[in-house]
């Protein structure tokens, strides 16, 4: 006899992998493949730091190489741009284009947002919380890298004339810290 806990762990993991499915047959789209949505949804919500080939490839689980592929075909669509990082001139910075951003703002995915919606606010921030909490112990079991945003990272340093980054000293604007940072390290809850 199966127990109801162990019942409702398989239940999370088939639903969690059913919506897997379901979000990659919605991103069947505008011509793309679901690799190249997930790197221009991550462009366009990265900071500054972390719009570098090796990030992506960390927060898409993926490797260099594969990343690598991804990024020459959204070049040669026209969607992306590779530029020498200003704060490092021997890395590269990637850069959304005018129809890369285009593009992402009519986001299949924009589909699930509306579904999320329908829900009503209190049955939203319990999947949202529980969520978050199921995908950190994912990643902290299988040792992948957390990524996240300014607000739950342990580095985030607020002074009198804003926010600064503990770990790397710079000064973030308010938008910057909203945006998805490749060394984020969550908060001790």
């Amino acid at each position: 006899m199966v127990e109801r806990g162990e019942l409702s762990a398989r239940h999370i993991a088939a639903v969690v992998e059913r919506l897997g499915r379901l979000t990659r047959s919605l991103q069947q789209s505008h011509g793309i493949k679901p690799a190249q949505w997930e790197a221009l949804r991550y462009l366009a919500r990265a900071n500054d730091f972390s719009r570098s080939p090796g990030a992506l490839a960390a927060f898409l689980g993926s490797t260099r190489g594969t990343v690598s592929q991804t990024l020459i075909t959204l070049e040669r669509k026209g969607l992306i741009v590779r530029r020498t990082n200003p704060r490092d001139r021997r890395s590269t910075s990637l850069e959304l284009t005018a129809a890369g951003r285009e593009l992402v703002a009519a986001d299949p995915l924009t589909e699930l947002e509306a579904a999320a919606r329908d829900l009503p606010e209190a049955a939203r921030e319990t999947l949202a919380d529980g969520l978050m909490a199921f995908m950190r112990t994912v990643q902290r079991r299988n040792d992948f890298r957390t990524f996240g945003i300014c607000p739950s990272c342990r580095f985030l340093e607020t002074r009198d004339d804003g926010y600064r980054c503990g770990l790397s000293g710079e000064a973030l604007a308010p938008a910057d810290a909203s945006l998805i940072c490749h060394v984020h390290d969550p908060r001790a809850a």
